[in-house]
């Protein structure tokens, strides 16, 4: 399963929201990955978001495969939706 959605909070995904969305994705079995600008990293792996280096307004693509892909889609595709509450 795959969604775009775009960073929406003013520093993109640094270092807090980057761990913040490590820790959410680390909560569900399914495998997640973010696509931005060509690039696909584990979304599990805090220095694999921040190799990314994305500003706000960046459209990414996250993905989950296996068991529990829908929630785990929702609930990280809500987290970046708002901002992850900043």
């Amino acid at each position: 399963m795959e969604r775009q959605v775009t960073l929406t909070n003013g520093a993109g995904l640094h270092a807090r929201p980057a761990s913040v969305f490590v820790a959410e994705a680390n909560k569900f079995s399914s495998d997640v990955f973010v696509e931005a600008d060509g690039k696909r990293v584990n979304a599990k792996s805090i220095l694999g978001l921040l190799t990314l280096g994305l500003p706000q307004g960046t459209t990414i693509t996250i993905i989950t495969e296996g068991s529990d892909a829908e929630q785990a889609l929702n609930t990280l595709s809500n987290l970046v939706e708002t901002g992850f509450g900043e």
